[in-house]
């Protein structure tokens, strides 16, 4: 599988005490969704199925971003 460009990194605030998370790779991005997601809704499997298709070069990576985003909006975390 050829590397996906992934563009700027993005950062979340996930805690209450401030802690964040950088996700700097279209990989680090569907890992977090796949093993380390606090919520299994459908936000989440949107967005694992935009990563996924843009990782096949299928749909535009800005899909998959935008998508991640809103998993993350719906799992509580903020932008930091």
């Amino acid at each position: 599988m050829m590397e996906v460009h992934w563009g700027a990194p993005l950062r979340f605030t996930v805690t209450t005490e401030g802690d964040t998370i950088s996700v700097t790779t279209i990989e680090s991005a569907r890992w977090l969704l796949e093993r380390k997601w606090p919520v299994a809704d459908e936000s989440r499997m949107t967005a694992l199925r935009r990563i996924d298709q843009a990782m096949e070069c299928l749909a535009p990576v800005a899909a998959a971003r935008e998508a991640f985003v809103s998993a993350a909006q719906t799992a509580g975390y903020h932008p930091a």
